[in-house]
């Protein structure tokens, strides 16, 4: 009798534990596959989102290359300077004749923004170094006097002017340890510059592939009194203020305002950018993909207008 039961304790616990490996087994398998569903989805996603960011990079470019046909100039009034608020693309592909056709059931939910920048309203530190690697004095001073007008530490200055001085001569020391000569305005970090100093920097300054004039348009306050000597704040507002009533045509119009003409030559000052940074952020299902590109158009009435670089940060998620 003790035997017999012993035998059916025997079976009952190979049965449990026959069950237990196979719900083992089960949700070992239901996990690679919900695992797999999720990188496709990512996938499908990632895809989806690049080539959407694609079509507004291209979408931009059309704009600016129909404003450089328009315009001989560049001014915060046009039509690129105009930020896309936060949109819900599928109601723009739904609807058709200004009538929402109600082809936005099933889709998932997608939002696009981006604006597009004008990089040449800002101090390029480009300028601080001509073609052979020499630092010059009227950009170096220019910049101290931002420097000064933001409170950054002159110290950090006069190290990312050394280390871009360095790393742009095409002859260098023997053994010298050469900075890498950065193409993008965060890199700047290679030079000496904090991270606290680059984020104060950022509304201001930019690094672009060449020497560019400022335009005088689009320059903030800041940017207008440090890149000119012995014009204060008050002044630069005054001729933001005057701007903003009327475009300038001429780098002559913006003199006048300043009293000071025949002082702005056209190889520091402009009117009219050929950098501009391109900003696409798309948030779906939860995802959000952010793409920064920078775009070169060309002078004349029918410019080209190519992609030097596109950077994308992706992988973000929302709550």
């Amino acid at each position: 009798m003790r035997r017999a039961h012993a035998q059916r304790g025997a079976a009952l616990l190979l049965a449990m534990l026959t069950v237990t490996l196979v719900a083992t087994f089960a949700a070992t398998a239901l996990w690679q596959q919900w695992r797999a569903v999720e990188v496709e989805q990512s996938e499908r996603a990632r895809s989806q989102s690049a080539w959407v960011l694609i079509g507004a990079l291209d979408f931009s470019r059309l704009i600016l290359r129909q404003d450089g046909t328009a315009s001989d100039t560049d001014h915060l009034a046009e039509p690129w300077a105009v930020p896309l608020q936060e949109s819900r693309m599928s109601t723009f592909l739904a609807a058709e004749n200004g009538v929402n056709q109600g082809g936005d059931e099933g889709l998932p939910e997608v939002f696009l923004s981006g604006s597009i920048v004008d990089l040449q309203s800002r101090m390029n530190v480009a300028n601080l170094v001509d073609g052979e690697g020499k630092l010059l004095e009227k950009p170096l001073e220019a910049f101290k006097r931002l420097f000064e007008l933001l409170g950054l530490p002159q110290a950090e200055l006069m190290a990312m002017a050394e280390n871009l001085r360095r790393a742009s001569q095409k002859e260098t020391d023997d053994g010298a340890d050469v900075p890498l000569r950065p193409e993008r305005f965060e890199q700047l970090a290679w030079l000496g510059v904090s991270p606290g100093t680059l984020r104060l920097l950022e509304p201001y300054v930019t690094l672009l592939p060449q020497t560019t004039a400022i335009n005088l348009n689009t320059a903030s306050p800041q940017v207008i009194a440090a890149s000119m000597e012995d014009v204060d704040l008050t002044a630069a507002q005054r001729l933001v203020q005057a701007r903003n009533n009327s475009a300038l045509r001429t780098v002559a119009d913006a003199a006048r305002i300043l009293d000071r003409v025949g002082q702005l030559t056209e190889g520091d000052y402009a009117v009219r950018s050929s950098f501009f940074e391109v900003n696409g952020r798309l948030r779906m299902e939860g995802t959000v993909v952010s793409e920064r590109s920078l775009i070169k158009r060309a002078a004349g009435r029918n410019p080209a207008v190519t992609t030097i670089w596109r950077q994308r940060v992706a992988g973000e998620r929302q709550p």
